[in-house]
């Protein structure tokens, strides 16, 4: 005889079903999976963190930062007459349009991936402050013969625009315009130099104010080299975003006059508001002329004359000030 086949039995569940049941199994999978994920991810991120702490690069760069920011510091706080080397770097630390540009740079060099691109930043910005310290006076004078002598104000906004670009940059083109925008940066933070080391070309001065641009450069960029990695992306653009608009803001400043003869503040709590712009300046009065007990001087109402005091700074002859422009059409 024959045996006849069986009928499959039907579970009672649709391909649908199973497929519903499968999708559900792994969202709870995925569900209970992603903490552990997490945790997996701040715990691996801590141990770059401590991992990065450890090496030698980042120990030596550090114990460098601090030596400098302690030497400041002791600068500052104690009592005593400056020499000319701190009065270098203390110098570069007030030009803050250009330590901002810097510190720019400093960011770039952090997130360089070769060790040759952070050589060609600061290759290129001692590359050009060399030279321009060295033969500082034909070099200049050269400069002002050329039609850039006339806008050398917008020399440090292009240094921080450009600074500020750097870092939005991607980083195939990054590593060649770094090296550029450090050049200009030099070549700005050299013409500072030039023309305010006192006119008689202090060496201490200038090789202080040079070796603390170089700290404000290279030292923050490499205490940040450890750990650089895809996060420092977003970072390095809001800085970049700063710099750019702080740039469009020291070039309009520049562009407002000054004004040295604006009339006195107005104090409503005196007569006419405190404001008398015909008044002369007048000697202090004695009291005795008060109480009637002396004669007053015939030149009693003549200003005093002030012949020993140093004149007023003319802000409009200093080329980095947007003095010394052509105005003529």
């Amino acid at each position: 005889m024959k045996k006849q086949k069986q009928p499959h039995r039907k579970t009672g569940r649709s391909p649908a079903g199973d497929a519903a049941v499968k999708a559900a199994v792994a969202r709870q999978a995925d569900a209970a999976a992603s903490p552990a994920t997490s945790d997996s991810s701040t715990e691996s991120a801590a141990q770059r963190f401590r991992a990065g702490v450890r090496t030698r690069a980042f120990q030596a760069a550090f114990l460098v930062f601090l030596a400098g920011v302690l030497t400041v510091a002791a600068s500052l706080a104690i009592p005593h007459d400056f020499a000319f080397f701190e009065l270098g770097y203390l110098f570069t630390l007030s030009i803050y349009d250009l330590v901002l540009a810097m510190l720019g740079l400093s960011v770039a060099i952090g997130m360089a991936e070769r060790r040759g691109d952070v050589i060609a930043m600061a290759t290129a910005f001692l590359g050009v402050i060399a030279p321009m310290l060295l033969f500082f006076d034909p070099i200049f004078s050269a400069i002002l013969q050329s039609p850039l002598g006339h806008e050398l104000f917008l020399i440090a906004p292009i240094a921080v625009m450009l600074s500020g670009v750097v870092l939005w940059l991607p980083g195939r083109i990054r590593r060649y315009a770094a090296p550029i925008a450090a050049a200009v940066v030099g070549f700005s933070f050299s013409l500072f130099i030039g023309l305010d080391d006192f006119g008689i070309g202090i060496q201490e001065f200038a090789l202080a104010a040079v070796l603390g641009a170089l700290w404000i450069l290279a030292i923050p960029g490499l205490v940040l080299r450890p750990f650089r990695g895809a996060w420092l992306t977003i970072p390095a653009r809001i800085i970049g975003s700063w710099l750019m608009v702080i740039a469009v803001i020291v070039t309009v400043s520049l562009y407002v006059p000054l004004a040295p003869d604006a009339p006195p503040l107005a104090d409503p709590s005196l007569p006419d508001g405190g404001v008398t712009l015909d008044a002369p300046g007048l000697p202090p009065l004695d009291p005795a002329i008060e109480d009637g007990l002396m004669e007053a001087p015939e030149q009693f109402g003549t200003p005093p004359a002030d012949d020993g005091a140093m004149p007023a700074p003319e802000f409009g002859d200093n080329p980095l000030l947007g003095g010394g422009r052509d105005t003529k059409p």
